[in-house]
Formats: C-alpha cells, sequence, structure tokens
C-alpha cells in the first residue's frame, strides 16, 4: 500500500536583514514549538507524509550553493533525475536517527540516476564533515548556514527551522513530497523515490 497523505501545509517564508524566521498561524505546531523555548535545539515536525499532484507542484525550482569542499551544486546538475534534498544539521536527534536510512536509499537508486542532495543549515565544514563520516555519508552536502540560498529557494515548500525536512524532486526539477520531520519509516521514502522515477508526464 503506497503512502499517500496529500496534505497540503501552508507556510509562509520571511527573510529579514537579521535571517530566516519563522511564520504562520497561531495553530502551527512548528510556530508554537519556536515560540515555546524548549531548549532542545530545534524545531521538529512530526513526520507528515505530503505528496502532490503533477498539476500543483508549480514550477521548477532552482538552487544553487557550495559543499565544505567548495564545490558548487546546481539544480542544474540533477535536469531530468528525480533527486532527494535534506536539511539537517549535526545536533538534531532525528537527523542522526535518519542518516542510515538516507544513505541506504541513495546506495539503492543510485544506478537509476536519483540524485541524493543534503543541505546544512548551521553547521561549519569540519561539524559537518565529522557527521558525513561516523554516519557514512557518501553523498555531497550543500553548507548553506552563511547564506540560507538553498533553504530560500524551497522557502515555499520548507519551514524554516523545521529539521530535519526531506523532499522528493521530481524529473522536470519541481517538488513532488515532502516529509515534514524525521522520516517515519524507510520504506516511505522508498515509495516516494519510486513513484517519482515511474513518472513519465
Amino acid at each position: 500500500m503506497k503512502h499517500r497523505l496529500r496534505l497540503l501545509i501552508p507556510v509562509v517564508a520571511l527573510v529579514a536583514s537579521a535571517g530566516l524566521a519563522l511564520s504562520g498561524c497561531t495553530t502551527d505546531k512548528l510556530a508554537e514549538q519556536y515560540r515555546a523555548g524548549t531548549g532542545q535545539n530545534y524545531i521538529a515536525g512530526d513526520g507528515s507524509v505530503s505528496e502532490f499532484a503533477a498539476a500543483d507542484r508549480g514550477a521548477a525550482v532552482s538552487f544553487e550553493g557550495k559543499t565544505g569542499d567548495g564545490e558548487t551544486v546546481s539544480s542544474k546538475q540533477y535536469a531530468g533525475k528525480v533527486l532527494v534534498v535534506n536539511f539537517w544539521y549535526a545536533g538534531c536527534p532525528p537527523c542522526r536517527l535518519e542518516a542510515p536510512d538516507l544513505q541506504s536509499l541513495y546506495t539503492k537508486y543510485k544506478a537509476d540516476g536519483v540524485g541524493f542532495l543534503g543541505v546544512n543549515l548551521y553547521d561549519t565544514q569540519s561539524t559537518a564533515a565529522s557527521f558525513e563520516k561516523d554516519k557514512g555519508v557518501t553523498y555531497p552536502s550543500v553548507l548553506d548556514r552563511d547564506t540560507g540560498s538553498v533553504l530560500l529557494a524551497f522557502s515555499k515548500t520548507v519551514p524554516p527551522k523545521a529539521t530535519p525536512t526531506t523532499l522528493v524532486i521530481d524529473k522536470k526539477g519541481r517538488v513532488a513530497a515532502r516529509i515534514l520531520g524525521g522520516i517515519p519509516d524507510r520504506s516511505i521514502l522508498d515509495s516516494l523515490i519510486s513513484d517519482a522515477l515511474a513518472e513519465t508526464d
């Protein structure tokens, strides 16, 4: 049974001179966590899965960033391919838990041309590299903390400070699915990737 929970969660992203801040209605769970100041140092999603119909995906998302090694990574490199984008940072407990599942799926789908790209929101190069070595992560990550450019590019889909968030990008560069929070089960992301690969339109 395919996991198809079609919940479209409207999110507004604000970019201020001081950086990115969370915005939304007063009943939004993420906003409540942000205001509560619980000291957990991350804003946790609930693992909810949203799959977007092709007609509702809008325009392709264009982005560009640099890895810790200084290599430029952009959406152009993934044109015509399915891409999984994971927003993370080393101090986020759910990020540590889901890292092996992401790596496993990267290995599974690599031969099919599926790209995987991490977007590290807060860490220095050395911290990010240490995490990747410890968790055995071999796909690249953009270091986004200084510019926020990749997060901004996906701001219509990814709530600021909602970490982790995982997106499946279709072959046309559009957001096909989102997991807000830690991946609830590897099979869910597996199905979302498989669905995106099977699309022909």
